[in-house]
């Protein structure tokens, strides 16, 4: 095997070590470290990762990350030497010392596979060569080692399929589900020599009166089910919706709140189907078209629109567009560390984030991957997308015709969080500059083909009049929003147009009135009840504006239906779906600028007591960067039943916990139930666990609030007596990050390595990953590890929380605490303790994920009242502790765990 001539540099919290071909690994100061990666290209693994420990931000060289991601597009691995050790087929190192020469040998091992063929050839050479002149620090290296192709390669956009037009799907058969067949169906998917669980079989059947025959018009089925975790209500609902699709010809969606979910639904269904051709004609995966690579944008990028290392991301993701199953860049088969290191490059650009598509305009249309899975999703059984995308879809979508009629949500207990973000209304600077960009395209130095809508309509405009002339009308209009600079000119006080206008003073009264220290660096608000003079002097001028914006946007829209209907002689069938497509953009846009038009009359008018309105200056460590006025409903379950649930025929909402602590007329309330004309069905099954011997609650009454140091001291001690599989969960960043850094080097000289969400240059997923993949390892973050980690065995068998999660007391949650109409009933503090109760179980529900799981969770509060130890789950034996007891408990629970890891703690994970 060739060795390579560079050197290997590693760095963690406890050392800095550098490794060369036939000399022996040495130990290195920082400046040392900094000095030689400066001035000589090093082998590193996760250069941002490497440079946040060196304190050098602009740290780069040979990742080897990124050589795995050209050999190997559409591959994971876990970025960790261990990760590594088991990708290349190497023994891990033994020592944090160990790593650096291995990772000269694991490079070396990665480029052996270029001695022959491997199953990512194709496209190889190419994509090398565009790599060298982008002056990839791989390229030497990586060239010389492939053979010219003798025929020219299939490279991506020769290499992509197209996507057919099928005919219009019927509608679904109305089918009544046999018991036994379902039954029967659940047992195909555990397996025959599965352990048969009552309780799963029981939810199976009560799941399936959410696809039972709907018998009146905006009266659905709706199923809420409560399944404590290790029923298995996966399967336990996979069994009735997959064999209603089957005998209906329908549909069904599933919708989850997080991607970690949605990757477990798309594993699960192989058992349903195991043949993977099958699977993927029949399972799809749906997200918000921003999540998948734009293939427009990308040309752009590969064209000389990305200049230094964002051109070379660019590359190795066009790489990785050749072998993708479906185009997703987030969450999808793209690693979720591939981006990260190109952190300040902004792959976003790579992705339709501003709406901007052209449809059936763009010259990769037909391999669109965004079109391609929106028709497989219309001839699939089961669609697997989440919250937003189905409220987005039922409230605007574009596909009418193959709207769903059955749903499944799962993680059905954040259907109210979901609703709350999709039915509010955002009157913000970035809000408005997002709009003006979409009408009038780029402007001043902007670089790139992004265009305006005149452009993207220019034939239209060409043809007709009237819809020429409103296109003009919009642009005019569009000169009135937000424009580039707009935070310089309000923090100077001089604003620009009606809109900068209101939004200066927005923030004006935002810093007179708001609670908050304004010195503190947090976002500051306040209610909007009696505004200043200037607001309401700014607002007129501002409601003007827009209202010369909404209408000409609905003329164009009602224009170019007629278009449609007229169908002139050079409307092809690409020029008609691009017409179809401006108009669903322009339609949701209109809808916006008028829901932005009911908040401006709000200043100085009567309230609505359906909404709770309020000013932002939205900051981030003392820095600002967007402020305006803000709507949510009170209960935005209201929009959600209108639009979603009583078109539907058929809901299930499930959750293990569902209830959240409370009892069903909050379930009812959170999802919606009250709205519609029938009662749901309600089910319960409690989970089969052992929570009296499996788990126990620790109340840690002797660490201060606000004592860091304390804190700190805490989760080292407790991190180092369950020899780490700790999960460390915060409800502010401030003090995660303040945590981290007083402990990380403690516990990386004990070989506890820490990861922490907020603070290591990894994505959340791929965070996870890696403290799933190290026993040893533990890792701290905040709501989105409380809600969505699924990490059973011995790497997660201790979590710890730093206080009592109460609710940020925001304008909008005081209102909702005090509002009569308040989902639940019965305000004040009990709707505090409802949402203190749904987290502490949420939290907890990270711990004991399957029957051999053992561990202990930990509240570091002497403030936790009584009345919510009922989040636990019955039988958890729960005990007040001073710190050091908590520390031997913690020991004597997790011995044996820590005694078979002990002799290992030091192998690097």
């Amino acid at each position: 095997m060739t060795s390579l001539p560079y050197p290997a540099l590693h760095a963690s919290h406890s050392g800095i070590w550098v490794a060369q071909r036939d000399e022996p690994v040495r130990a290195l100061s920082r400046g040392e470290a900094i000095r030689l990666a400066a001035d000589t290209p090093v082998i590193l693994l996760n250069a941002p990762l490497v440079g946040q420990r060196l304190g050098y931000a602009d740290l780069s060289g040979l990742d080897v990350l990124e050589l795995f991601a050209f050999l190997h597009p559409a591959r994971f691995m876990v970025p960790t030497p261990k990760g590594v050790a088991q990708a290349t087929g190497l023994t891990p190192p033994g020592s944090e010392a160990d790593v650096a020469p291995f990772l000269l040998e694991a490079a070396a091992r990665m480029l052996a596979v270029t001695d022959a063929d491997w199953p990512e050839r194709e496209g190889a050479w190419t994509a090398a060569q565009s790599l060298a002149r982008a002056r990839w620090g791989w390229a030497p290296v990586v060239t010389p080692r492939l053979r010219k192709p003798e025929q020219s390669e299939r490279w991506l956009f020769t290499r992509l399929p197209e996507w057919s037009e099928a005919a219009p799907r019927p509608a679904p058969r109305t089918v009544t589900l046999d018991d036994r067949e379902v039954a029967d169906r659940l047992t195909a998917l555990t397996g025959a020599g599965a352990e048969a669980r009552g309780g799963q079989r029981a939810y199976a059947a009560a799941a399936a009166g959410a696809f039972a025959p709907r018998v009146a018009r905006e009266v659905p089925n709706l199923v809420l089910a409560e399944a404590g975790t290790g029923i298995g209500k996966t399967l336990g609902y996979l069994a009735p919706a997959s064999l209603w699709a089957e005998q209906a010809g329908g549909a069904v969606w599933i919708s989850t709140y997080t991607k970690a979910l949605q990757r477990q639904l798309g594993h699960e269904t192989t058992r349903l189907h195991p043949d993977r051709a099958i699977r993927k004609a029949r399972v799809v995966t749906r997200k918000g078209r921003e999540n998948y690579l734009c293939l427009l944008n990308l040309e752009d990028a590969l064209q000389g629109g990305f200049a230094g290392r964002a051109a070379i991301l660019a590359h190795l993701v066009a790489r990785w567009a050749a072998y993708t199953d479906d185009g997703d860049m987030v969450g999808g088969d793209l690693p979720g560390w591939l981006t990260t290191l190109f952190r300040r490059n902004g792959s976003a650009a790579l992705t339709d984030r501003r709406g901007e598509c052209i449809y059936a305009g763009c010259p990769h249309y037909r391999k669109c991957f965004i079109e391609r899975a929106a028709r497989a999703s219309a001839e699939a059984d089961l669609v697997i997308a989440n919250h937003a995308l189905v409220m987005v879809n039922a409230a605007r979508g574009r596909e009418l015709a193959t709207r769903p009629t059955r749903y499944v949500f799962d993680e059905g207990h954040h259907l109210f969080d979901a609703a709350d973000a999709m039915f509010g209304t955002a009157l913000t600077g970035q809000e408005t500059i997002e709009l003006r960009r979409w009408i009038i395209g780029p402007e001043g130095g902007s670089r790139g083909r992004r265009r305006g809508l005149q452009a993207r309509l220019s034939d239209v405009a060409g043809y007709d009049e009237q819809g020429a002339r409103a296109i003009s009308d919009i642009v005019a209009a569009a000169g009135s929003l937000a424009a580039d600079g707009w935070l310089a000119r309000i923090a100077e006080g001089a604003p620009f147009g009606a809109i900068e206008h209101l939004l200066a003073a927005v923030r004006g009264l935002a810093y007179a009135r708001a609670e908050q220290d304004a010195e503190a660096g947090y976002g500051l608000e306040t209610e909007l009840a009696a505004p200043s003079p200037e607001l309401i002097e700014a607002a007129a001028p501002a409601a003007q504006a827009l209202d010369a914006l909404v209408r000409p946007m609905v003329a164009l829209g009602k224009r170019l239906e007629a278009v449609l209907a007229e169908a002139p002689d050079w409307m092809d069938g690409p020029a008609r779906a691009r017409i179809e497509g401006a108009i669903a953009s322009l339609g949701w846009r209109a809808e916006t600028v008028a829901g932005w038009l009911a908040l401006l009359a709000r200043v100085g008018g009567p309230a609505d007591a359906r909404f709770v309105d309020w000013l932002a200056v939205d900051r981030v460590e003392g820095r600002e960067f967007d402020m305006g006025l803000h709507r949510r409903w009170v209960d935005p379950t209201i929009p959600f039943a209108d639009t979603v649930l009583k078109p539907a025929h058929g809901a299930l909402v499930t959750s293990a916990t569902l209830t959240g602590g409370g009892d069903w007329s909050v379930a009812e309330a959170r999802v919606g139930a009250p709205h519609l004309p029938r009662a749901p069905e309600r089910f319960v099954a409690p989970s089969p666990f052992d929570y009296a011997t499996q788990a126990e609650v620790l109340i840690v009454t002797d660490v201060k609030r606000g004592d860091v140091p304390g804190l700190a001291n805490a989760y080292a001690r407790l991190i180092e007596a369950s020899a780490g599989g700790a999960l460390g969960l915060f409800t502010a960043i401030r003090r995660l990050r303040a945590v981290h850094a007083r402990i990380a080097d403690r516990l990386s000289r004990a070989g506890l390595p820490l990861h922490a969400q907020h603070v290591d240059p990894v994505d959340t997923g791929t965070l996870v990953d890696i403290f799933r993949d190290d026993p040893h390892s533990s890792l701290l973050g905040t709501d989105a590890l409380r809600d969505g980690v699924d990490v059973p065995g011995d790497s997660l068998r201790l979590v710890v929380m730093e206080g009592v999660p109460w609710p940020k007391p925001t304008v909008l949650h005081a209102a909702r605490r005090m509002a009569d109409a308040m989902p639940g009933g019965g305000g004040g503090n009990a709707y505090d303790d409802r949402i203190v109760r749904a987290r502490l179980a949420q939290a907890f529900g990270r711990l004991i994920r399957r029957r051999d799981d053992n561990g202990l969770f930990v509240l570091l509060s002497s403030a936790m009242p009584s009345r919510l130890l009922d989040a636990f789950p019955p039988g958890v034996p729960v005990a007040r502790v001073p710190l050091d007891e908590a520390i031997v408990r913690v020991r004597q629970r997790l011995s044996s765990t820590r005694t078979i890891g002990h002799e290992a703690a030091h192998d690097i994970a």
